[in-house]
């Protein structure tokens, strides 16, 4: 599989599956150890916590790829054609303009925690690691919603009333 298709294809699920085997993994290794009497990882419960924020942000842009956030689209529907289109195109350019500015200002807001020396309460790593999936999921979300904007426009309706 070419890097390309690889990345337009499978990265989000391949990020999401790896960050879910860990979660499990580390999730059942405290409640064994737990259970046994054994103690506990320090480190689990606060790795475990991160990994899931990841995956909400990569989960968001999983959906954008695949069409499946909630939308209400109750009133776009009253319309057919190029009004549809247009206000398709104008909601996923309003989403875009929002994922680039979580984007941009997570990025501002790591670099601020980088700076600080900021580390994490009990896995002592730095801030900015767990951090990055803010930047990182609306970078993601930005490069979906982009393709997005490609397929509206590629495949826009032909609209017999306006011709």
């Amino acid at each position: 599989m070419k890097l390309s298709t690889f990345f337009d294809k499978k990265v989000e699920e391949v990020i999401l599956v790896i960050t879910l085997v860990l979660m499990v993994a580390l999730i059942f290794s405290q409640v064994s150890l737990r259970a046994l009497s054994l103690g506990s990882l320090t480190f689990g419960d606060e790795l475990s916590r991160y990994l899931h924020i990841l995956q909400v942000w990569i989960g968001a842009s999983l959906a954008i790829r695949k069409g499946e956030h909630i939308r209400i689209t109750f009133f776009v529907n009253l319309f057919s054609g190029r009004m549809k289109m247009a206000l398709d195109l104008l909601a996923i350019i309003s989403w875009f303009a929002f994922a680039l500015f979580i984007a941009v200002e997570g990025t501002s807001f790591i670099n601020g925690i980088f700076h600080s020396g900021q580390t994490s309460p009990s896995m002592g790593i730095p801030m900015w690691i767990p951090y990055i999936s803010i930047p990182l999921g609306g970078l993601l979300m930005s490069i979906r919603l982009i393709q997005q904007i490609f397929l509206i426009v590629k495949n826009q309706p032909e609209d017999k009333e306006l011709v």
